[in-house]
C-alpha cells in the first residue's frame, strides 16, 4: 500500500470508472493512472473489468470504483480547477461538457456524472475583498455559465 496517500477522494461509478479515469487524466496535465485493480474470480464480477483505480490529477490523488448502480455522483462533490488564463478555462470547459450539462457560475457535470468547477485563479481575490467591487464581480459571476475572466475583471474594476 505504499502508493496510496493517507487521504484521497473516492469516486463511485456504476460500471465506467476506467473510461472516466482515462478521460480525466487526458484533460489535466501532470496526471496519471497509478494503479488498476481487477475483479478476481471471487469478486462480484468475473469479466475482468476494473473495479478500482487509483489516479492523480496534477498530483492530487483520487480513487475510482465500479461499485454498481447503488450510489450516484452528484454536485455536492466537485473537482475544483483554477486557471490563470481564459484559454485554459476554455480548453478544460469544452471537453467535459461533451455529453454533460453546463450549470451556472463555472460549474458543469460531465457525461459520467462528476461535477466540475472551472474557475479563474483570481476569482477568490475578486470575491473576498468585500465592498462594491466584490458585489459587482459576484453579480457578474452569477449571470455566467462558463466564467469569463475579462468580464469578471471589468465588473470588479467598475
Amino acid at each position: 500500500m505504499a502508493d496510496v496517500s493517507r487521504i484521497s477522494t473516492h469516486l463511485w461509478f456504476d460500471n465506467n470508472a476506467r473510461q472516466a479515469v482515462e478521460f480525466y487524466v487526458s484533460l489535466i496535465p501532470n496526471s496519471r493512472i497509478v494503479r488498476n485493480v481487477a475483479f478476481s474470480e471471487s469478486g462480484p464480477e468475473k469479466d475482468g473489468s476494473f473495479t478500482s483505480l487509483t489516479f492523480e490529477l496534477d498530483g492530487q490523488r483520487y480513487m475510482a470504483l465500479n461499485g454498481g448502480p447503488h450510489l450516484k455522483l452528484n454536485s455536492a462533490v466537485s473537482i475544483f480547477v483554477s486557471f490563470n488564463t481564459q484559454s485554459e478555462i476554455d480548453r478544460l470547459w469544452d471537453a467535459p461538457l461533451e455529453g454533460g450539462a453546463a450549470q451556472r457560475c463555472g460549474w458543469l457535470t460531465d457525461r459520467f456524472g462528476l461535477a466540475w468547477q472551472i474557475v479563474p485563479s483570481m476569482l477568490g481575490d475578486f470575491l473576498q475583498g468585500g465592498g462594491e467591487r466584490s458585489k459587482r464581480a459576484f453579480g457578474a459571476m452569477m449571470q455566467m455559465i462558463k466564467l469569463d475572466i475579462a468580464a469578471l475583471k471589468q465588473a470588479y474594476d467598475g
